[in-house]
């Protein structure tokens, strides 16, 4: 079956969407929460329904993968809610590891280059791992550029992590 990218909308998808990032959490060490994180700190379905109506209302940016009914991936862009960096986004992006590496990344990143272009973005950033090599590509290959960075910005696994800060310009 096809690869499906679409807005969520509803509680059963900020259900479904709380599970990928869960399972993110766990797969990989460089999304921002632990293993557990979000149930201790209450970042649960019901704060992502919130970002759903952002989305559909097109105030933000949310679009997920689906593949066989299952939820794989998403890619989220929040614009900055003051006047002065309302034409910002922050970015962030994740995809369960059995599926990176098939230009799904590749896929978000022009979406949401088509709706920042359509709804007045001109700033677009993000963080990365000084470590996460792969996902620096993808972001260069997606027109992102490295502006600085964040000495000792992460405690990962008991090790402190540099971490850079990268943006793209419409």
């Amino acid at each position: 079956m096809d690869l499906i990218y679409k807005i969520p909308r509803g509680a059963a998808e900020a259900v479904e969407l709380w599970q990928l990032m869960t399972q993110l959490d766990s797969e990989t060490h460089f999304m921002m929460y632990e293993p557990g994180e979000r149930d201790k700190l209450s970042v649960g379905a019901k704060q992502l329904e919130k970002v759903i109506e952002g989305a559909n209302q097109k105030t933000d940016f949310l679009e997920t993968v689906i593949k066989n009914g299952k939820m794989i991936g998403y890619l989220s862009a929040e614009r900055g809610r003051p006047r002065r960096i309302r034409h910002t986004v922050y970015v962030v992006i994740g995809i369960l590891a059995a599926y990176r590496g098939q230009k799904i990344g590749t896929r978000l990143f022009r979406d949401m280059g088509v709706w920042a272009r359509n709804n007045d973005v001109k700033r677009l950033e993000l963080t990365v791992m000084q470590d996460n090599i792969v996902a620096q590509h993808l972001y260069e290959k997606n027109g992102f550029v490295i502006e600085g960075t964040r000495k000792e910005a992460l405690l990962v696994d008991g090790q402190y992590v540099n971490e850079y800060y990268m943006s793209k310009i419409l």
